[in-house]
Parts: C-alpha cells; sequence; structure tokens
C-alpha cells in the first residue's frame, strides 16, 4: 500500500466534498446508496467492524481497511477518525486500486 498516494487520493476527494465520516453518518450513507467505499481504520472497535462489515457487504460497498484512525484523519485533514464514506464513484474506484478491498468485515 503506498501511503502518500491513497492519502492525498483521499485529501483530494475531502476538499471536492465527496467524503463522509462519523458511524451513524457513514451508515445512513450506505442504507442510501450514496456510499461508493467505506474505509475503516484497522484500530476500530470490534463492534464497529463487524457492524460496518455487515452493512458493506449486505449493500455491496466495497471495504477498505487502512492501518490506524489517526492517518486516516489526517488524509482528511481532521483528527482521528475511525470511518469515512467516499460518495463519489471515480475518487472510490481510485481508492479501492490504490488500497485494496479489505478481506475481513
Amino acid at each position: 500500500m503506498t501511503n502518500n498516494g491513497w492519502q492525498s487520493l483521499l485529501g483530494l476527494a475531502q476538499r471536492a466534498g465527496k467524503v463522509s465520516s462519523g458511524e451513524e453518518t457513514v451508515l445512513r450513507m450506505i442504507r442510501q446508496g450514496k456510499a461508493k467505499a467505506v474505509i475503516l481504520s484497522a484500530d476500530a472497535s470490534q463492534r464497529t467492524k463487524k457492524t460496518i462489515g455487515n452493512k458493506c457487504s449486505y449493500y455491496h460497498v466495497p471495504l477498505l481497511t487502512v492501518p490506524d484512525r489517526e492517518v486516516l484523519g489526517q488524509a482528511i485533514g481532521q483528527p482521528s477518525r475511525v470511518i469515512i464514506a467516499v460518495t463519489d464513484s471515480g475518487f472510490a474506484g481510485q481508492l479501492i486500486g490504490r488500497i485494496g478491498p479489505s478481506s475481513r468485515g
């Protein structure tokens, strides 16, 4: 995984207004079909991993995993973030290529 590649791309998506964060917001985006990819930090709680993994699986939304919440927050210029949704299919496709889908849920 090339950290700077996906972090820069995610920062660009944030500036374009194509990123949402927070568990409830992300869950709503998944249910509404607006989330094109979900990025979860590897240090999220087991409950969060299970909840998000199940929703992403049910709604066929790619789930990507990054090392930790600080890295994820830093990528979008925010304090630490556990989960974000990317709402643009172009950005989502490029992020999937750079991070790779998670094999866990």
